[in-house]
């Protein structure tokens, strides 16, 4: 496998993509890249917006939503990239459409992956560590299961002197591990992953925290080698 796994598509200031445009250009090539917009509601806007970032980066997209069958071009694409939004309205999208499955065969046939926040969620075991609210049912919380362990993506630290009452990040993710012996990736915006089989996995762009079930967070700076501490079984509560 070959993955691209991006925190965020936009930072502050800049235009979309315009951090990882290297990287996107270094995982794609010349491959033509077939977009799975459903994180969002406006597919057509979503895939004109991305495939013009793409442009910027010397890259050709196609939205998938424009094929007859969208499974099936899945199944035989080179190149998937999975922007974000939604991650409950992504997963249910991909259950009705048949797109895991599809998506699956593809990377494990060569194809290149590449997503953005909810698209990164995806790449994960479960959604269960996605920020987002659940604005529908998805069918149940498994995702594409293409790494071992979940990723909190636009991690945030809590403000010195917030006042705010509600559970910090940090917190929410404590919460997931008292339930779930899975190791959870903070990343901040501005970073990204590299998996590949001969790369392992590795950290770019800027520093992470690594949390893990009875061990305190770690920060990880960027050009971090994860591989050794994001492998091993996954361990998730059974349905009641």
């Amino acid at each position: 496998m070959d993955l691209l796994l991006l925190s965020n598509s936009t930072n502050h200031g800049e235009p979309r993509l315009a951090h990882a445009r290297d990287a996107l250009r270094e995982l794609y090539d010349d491959r033509e890249v077939l977009f799975v917009p459903y994180a969002l509601a406006d597919h057509e806007s979503y895939t004109g917006v991305t495939a013009e970032a793409f442009a910027e980066a010397g890259l050709r997209l196609r939205g998938v939503h424009s094929f007859a069958d969208p499974a099936a071009a899945l199944a035989s694409a080179e190149a998937v990239f999975v922007g974000g939004g939604n991650s409950f309205r992504l997963l249910r999208a991909a259950r009705r459409l048949g797109l895991l499955d599809a998506i699956r065969a593809a990377v494990r046939g060569g194809a290149r992956y590449g997503g953005a926040s909810a698209g990164t969620n995806l790449a994960c075991p479960t959604i269960r560590t996605t920020n987002d609210m659940p604005i529908v049912e998805p069918g149940g919380f498994d995702a594409l299961g293409l790494v071992v362990f979940q990723i909190n993506a636009h991690y945030l630290e809590h403000s010195p002197g917030s006042t705010h009452m509600g559970e910090t990040r940090a917190e929410r993710i404590g919460e997931f591990l008292e339930e779930n012996d899975v190791p959870v990736l903070g990343l901040r915006e501005g970073s990204w992953l590299r998996v590949g089989p001969q790369e392992g996995v590795h950290l770019y762009g800027r520093d992470a925290v690594l949390f893990r079930r009875g061990a305190d967070p770690r920060e990880l700076p960027a050009g971090s080698d994860l591989s050794a501490d994001l492998s091993g079984p996954a361990r998730f509560d059974e349905p009641a």
